[in-house]
Formats: structure tokens, sequence, C-alpha cells
């Protein structure tokens, strides 16, 4: 029987040619990037786990952590090492339910405590794919598909001029769907919309949670009678209501989940009908729970979408393994500006483009993390 010998944080801050969704208003530190409410940095940040066993053999996760992932480093040192040390790391999911127990009472399924025990789950998959010799999606009962359809995230340009070149462009490198990141007012939004779906390419809309239920349902009819995609994240993160009575006015899907970290919160927003398109992010959720939260949006007929952001190589192949085994996936978050940045802390980067990833090969999740790049 192996055991977990050794687990190792490593917060990784990067910065890259570009920021994440464009310059960023500031050089160093974490700024807000108006009219959006939640902090950025202008470095790619996040938190990689790496969880050896006795025989050396090292699986490693990612945590969603675009600022500060020194923090779920911490935790993972502190609350959850001292208890996985000694354990097989193949029982992945009675370490689940261990793991999760540790601060439940105290409140702490989300959040930091959420992101870090992310981290330590996709690792432990990894993991256990090394020692096994199968792939990720393989563990997970075998892929649904082989390449995994995606959707381009952000045009990250100031004029709606510039947005359709960039548009355009994608659409000559194969590109056939675009989520704008918008939240500038419904008319400014629905005139983007109209200048990027010029290029031919189907058009999302992420709103990052701006609007009142009133504008969100004049956005929302704009948008559906455009044809659009979904409309994402309209609405304040915790207006569970707001979104269901959006949901119901609303002729296009209504996409929610990247503020979720487990199959408690979605089964409530699913059980009110409050989501039409589910986007957990695994590096948030971990791939046990993003599995269980799958099931319950197969259970209520929705698509899940998986999120992705910020998150480097690791995280990028969890999703593409996750996404591999849904049968209810509908695309994948692809995220150009990340995914260059992605390969950085890998010795190979992954391939994959606006057309679509391929389903990494394994063992495990598929990819090496260069040790001496970190």
């Amino acid at each position: 029987m192996a055991q977990i010998r050794q687990v190792r944080c490593f917060p990784v801050k990067l910065r890259h040619r570009d920021a994440y969704l464009g310059a960023p208003a500031q050089e160093e530190g974490y700024f807000v990037r108006p009219p959006w409410r939640s902090l950025y940095s202008a470095r790619f940040e996040t938190l990689l786990v790496s969880i050896t066993a006795d025989d050396g053999t090292t699986g490693w996760g990612e945590a969603l952590a675009p600022v500060a992932p020194e923090v779920p480093a911490a935790i993972v040192e502190k609350l959850l090492a001292p208890v996985l040390v000694g354990e097989d790391p193949t029982r992945i999911r009675p370490l689940w339910d261990k793991l999760t127990g540790l601060m439940r009472e105290r409140g702490h399924l989300t959040g930091h405590q959420a992101d870090a025990l992310a981290a330590v789950d996709i690792a432990l998959w990894d993991l256990t794919g090394r020692l096994t010799g199968r792939s990720v999606a393989s563990l997970l009962g075998g892929a649904f598909r082989a390449s995994i359809p995606v959707y381009v995230s952000g045009l990250p340009r100031p004029t709606d001029a510039e947005r359709a070149e960039l548009a355009r462009e994608w659409a000559l490198k194969g590109a056939t769907m675009v989520k704008l990141h918008l939240g500038h007012g419904v008319e400014e939004d629905l005139a983007t919309y109209d200048a990027v779906a010029a290029s031919g390419l189907r058009v999302a809309v992420d709103a990052h949670w701006v609007y009142d239920v009133p504008q969100a349902v004049r956005l929302a009819r704009g948008l559906a009678e455009r044809g659009a995609l979904f409309l994402e994240a309209p609405l304040a993160p915790e207006d569970v209501e707001g979104h269901r009575e959006l949901v119901r006015r609303a002729d296009l899907p209504i996409a929610v989940g990247e503020t979720l970290r487990n199959r408690y919160e979605f089964a409530h927003w699913l059980g009110r009908r409050a989501v039409g398109l589910a986007q957990p992010d695994v590096g948030r959720t971990g791939i046990t729970e993003l599995m269980s939260i799958a099931e319950l949006a197969a259970a209520h007929h929705v698509r899940v979408a998986p999120h992705h952001s910020t998150g480097l190589g690791v995280a990028l192949a969890a999703g593409l393994h996750v996404s591999a085994a849904l049968g209810n996936l509908a695309f994948f978050e692809y995220q150009p500006t990340t995914c260059e940045a992605a390969g950085a802390v890998l010795t190979a980067p992954l391939p994959g483009d606006a057309t679509g990833f391929p389903v990494p090969s394994g063992p495990g999740l598929g990819v090496d993390v260069d040790l001496g790049a970190l």
C-alpha cells in the first residue's frame, strides 16, 4: 500500500507580457477594475501543491488563487498536510470526506479552505493516476470525448471596433464562440455584442455581477433576441432569488457557478431553478466535488460549462480531464492569455487552441511540473 510521505506548497506569481483581461490598472499589488468589484493582480497568481508517495511518485494539484495564494497555502500546510501524511493516496473519496470534515462545522466548506481542498484533491487524483498508470479521465469512469469544445473568453481591447477586429481574427483561426467581459450598461453591452457578432462568431456575455434584476432582464431579452449563447453572472453573486426570477423571464441560459465551491451550494441554486448553465471551476471545487456537482446538474437537466480564468497548467489539465468525463458538458472556457502563461510551470505546454483541446494523455493529469521554473 502506498503512503503519503510529503505535501508541499508553491505559491506562484508569474508576470506575463499580457495581464489577465487586458492591461492592468497598476503594475504592482492588487487593484479593482471598475465597474467590477473584485480584486485583480497584474500577475498570474496561483497555488501549486505536490503530494509525494513513499516510493517517490509525485502528484500535482492547483487552487484557483488569483490573489494571495499564500492564504490557501497556509491552510494546506497547517491544517491539511498533517492529516494526509501516512495516508493511502489512492483512497481519494474517503480522504475527501475526512478533509472536508476538518472545518465543516465552522462554515469552511467555502472560501480559501475550499480552494486549498481543491488543490489537494487534484493532486491526489494525479498521484493515483501515476501510481496506477491510468489517466484521470479513465479513473473517473472514462472519457465521453477525445477533444474538448471551447469558447474564447474575452476580447481585451478598449473599443468595440477593436474588439470586433479581434473577433474576426479569432474566426479566421477557427474559433466558433466567444464570451465578452462586459457590464458597462445595458445599451453599451448590446452595442458591443452587435459589433462582435458581425464576425460570425456565436457570442456570450459575462456581466460580472453588476446589474439589478430589471437591468438584467432588459439585457437578457436583448441578448436572446440576438441569439446569444448565454448570459453569465448578471446579478450579485449571493442573489439566488434574483437569478431565479431572471431565469424565468429570460429566453437564454443564465450561467452561474464560479463563486460556488460545493454540491450543497449548487443543490440550492439548482433546486431553486436559479441557474441555466452551471460553471464550477475545478480549482475551487476539486475533481471529486466537481463530479458530484455535475451529477446534480444532470439530475436537473442543466448542462455544465467548467469555468477557467487564471489557473495555470495543472488546473487547465484537471479541467480538461473532468470535461472529458462529463456527459452533460456544454463547452470549456478557453482563456488565450492564461493558456499562454499556463505552460510556464510545465515542462511542456498543453496543446490546444480556439478550435478545442485534446484530452491530455495519462498517467494522471498527463502534465509534468517544471520544478526548476518554480
